[in-house]
């Protein structure tokens, strides 16, 4: 199995922009979980994580999108950030096959500061990343 980045779905609700993806990666949950839900794993394909509090209501700050809380969380499953100003950052994993994991992930954001295919080069750099 090689890692895929199906299209982007991309909709604006009033001057909110939510972007969904569907990410295969062909690697268990429990190898991808660390890259989504620890300083260390967010930085090396994301962004520097400067706080992050890994419970439900935790502190959170990414340097790219900026400080918030910890909206859900639910071990090697939901990690949910919602950060700056009414942004939400959404990870949710689930089992692929005996070694794969299917990552549904949904950004709401204001502004223009980010797009689809920002957020695509960062998911073809997480699969690198994961890849064995």
């Amino acid at each position: 199995m090689t890692g895929s980045i199906e299209q982007g779905i991309s909709q604006t609700r009033g001057s909110t922009h939510i972007l969904h993806f569907l990410v295969r990666i062909p690697r268990p949950t429990d190898q991808v979980w660390p890259a989504l839900s620890t300083p260390e794993g967010l930085a090396a394909w994301f962004t520097a994580t400067d706080v992050l509090e890994p419970r439900l209501g935790g502190a959170v700050t990414l340097r790219d999108l900026g400080s918030g809380r910890v909206t859900a969380w639910d071990v090697d499953r939901v990690a949910e950030y919602s950060v700056g100003d009414g942004g939400r950052v959404r990870f949710h994993l689930e089992r692929a096959g005996e070694d794969g994991t299917t990552l549904r992930f949904t950004h709401e954001f204001r502004g223009e500061e980010e797009s689809e295919p920002r957020w695509r080069a960062r998911f073809e750099r997480l699969i690198r990343k994961l890849q064995p």
